[in-house]
């Protein structure tokens, strides 16, 4: 899968599932404005132009990064296991995503609802299942 951040100074080739997750949480909702919809990509990630590439350290598990020229968002990485989660709208012209999982559902905000029906998980549910022991 090939993407680009707005500017494109930053190419990123990844191998990923087409699987789309949406994160609620009230950090993903801060950085971008709305829910993460985001693509798992692990570490099978490749970066053109790291040289445009800023590192967030958002918490003692995971980084973020973006693009320094046009701000575009360009991952969420876990730092133990250097998996990459990408936005999904980085995949412009890649067909068949699809949405499956919703994370962070307890702190999804009453204002906005999806109609598709996926697995949801709680705060406590995604550190159970994802969280390194």
């Amino acid at each position: 899968m090939q993407a680009q951040c707005l500017c494109g100074s930053v190419k990123i080739s990844a191998k990923a599932h087409h699987q789309v997750s949406v994160c609620h949480c009230s950090m993903c909702r801060r950085w971008g404005g709305g829910p993460l919809f985001a693509v798992h990509c692990g570490q099978e990630v490749q970066f053109e132009g790291r040289d445009f590439i800023t590192d967030y350290s958002s918490s003692d598990w995971a980084s973020r990064g973006f693009c320094r020229q046009c701000g575009t968002h360009l991952y969420y990485r876990l730092l133990d296991a250097n998996e990459y989660i990408l936005p999904a709208g980085l995949f412009q012209d890649e067909d068949g995503l699809a949405l499956t999982e919703q994370i962070f559902i307890d702190q999804k905000p009453a204002f906005y609802n999806f109609r598709e029906q996926t697995e949801n998980l709680t705060e406590a549910e995604v550190f159970a299942k994802y969280a390194p022991s």
